[in-house]
């Protein structure tokens, strides 16, 4: 069976969005070993300078990186809005072959409201980017749990009520 991880910095609070996320994480179950893995995100200053920013970055990077060592062999994938886009069939496609020629954990990569250093982007395997919007990062986690799932049905050919 498939292990994936998502890896996220910061909690949901909203429960709506909890209930959500419980949802697919139950879909899933037939398919893969889910895991969420959350980071305390770093506070944010109201007024931010780009020391500021790298400052935060740095922090919340040096927490993915060694959640990413703890984790071992995995395939890293981080969702970025510099990432390649990817329809629903191609994600899917994608799952498949990095599980198929990678290894048998994958790991998406959630980070906080600053983004990814670039020096810690060098540790994926891919980057995927579900728009060039911007999400919040809590409402997002279900995006990416939705399309996972997505993915799961076309890899077994069955239906998915839209």
């Amino acid at each position: 069976m498939i292990n994936i991880k998502i890896l996220c910095v910061g909690k949901v609070k909203e429960k709506s969005l909890q209930d959500l996320i419980k949802e697919y994480e139950k879909r899933l179950s037939k398919y893969s070993k889910l895991e969420i893995i959350e980071l305390e995100d770093e506070k944010v200053p109201q007024v931010l300078s780009e020391a500021d920013i790298q400052i935060i970055k740095a922090k919340e990077a040096t927490k993915i990186e060694e959640k990413i060592n703890k984790i071992g062999k995995c395939s890293v994938i981080f969702l970025d809005l510099n990432g390649k886009q990817y329809t629903s069939e191609e994600f899917s496609n994608k799952i498949s072959t990095m599980c198929t020629y990678g290894t048998s954990t994958l790991v998406f990569v959630i980070g906080g409201s600053l983004g990814f250093g670039d020096k810690l982007l060098r540790l994926s395997n891919d980057r995927i980017s579900f728009s060039k919007m911007t999400f919040p990062h809590q409402l997002f986690r279900v995006f990416l749990l939705e399309q996972i799932f997505r993915a799961f049905k076309i890899q077994n050919n069955e239906t998915y009520h839209h």
